[in-house]
């Protein structure tokens, strides 16, 4: 049997994603409290998180939004990555409040942030050891938080868009006017 590359791209990508979850999954969390959620996105639901951020970017005016919109639909596959929000009584005022208690429901326990980026970077530093092409990406992240994929109560969801293809579709971007 012969398997061509151009054909195993898609398989690849997706093979990829599932074990960026696992990185994402595993990686060190504050306080060893696991509240990460994380999923991977593909198909036709890609074409509506890129349609979401076209969304977005005319609410806001924000054309990045647009450009990023062009390569998550230039990927085969989309991580994405939050967290619940959820205090961790540790009081150390690094949210900007003194105690957990004074902090507003609305502010992020600055715990819960950093294990979403340990997550993040555990996961794109495992696409990197398979030579996949990725980016992390708040703008596709915003966009799969508004559509509500990991539970309307995750927060700070951010996005890793998977490319295989000769030229990665996140180096040398052109912007969209």
């Amino acid at each position: 049997m012969i398997t061509n590359e151009r054909d195993a791209r898609e398989e690849s990508a997706l093979d990829i994603a599932k074990k960026m979850l696992v990185a994402a999954r595993t990686a060190p969390k504050g306080k060893g409290v696991d509240i990460v959620e994380c999923a991977v996105v593909a198909g036709d639901d890609k074409e509506t998180l890129a349609a979401e951020m076209e969304a977005y970017s005319a609410e806001t005016g924000f054309k990045f939004l647009l450009r990023d919109a062009d390569n998550v639909r230039q990927s085969q596959c989309v991580v994405i990555v939050g967290t619940r929000h959820q205090a961790q009584g540790l009081n150390c005022g690094h949210c900007g409040f003194p105690t957990c208690s004074d902090k507003p429901e609305a502010t992020p326990c600055e715990v819960n942030s950093v294990d979403v980026g340990i997550a993040l970077g555990s996961a794109v530093a495992l696409a990197a050891d398979f030579r996949a092409d990725s980016r992390i990406m708040f703008s596709a992240g915003m966009a799969a938080q508004r559509l509500g994929w990991l539970g309307e109560d995750v927060r700070e969801v951010y996005a890793i868009p998977v490319s295989i293809s000769s030229k990665s579709p996140f180096f040398d971007r052109p912007s969209r006017k």
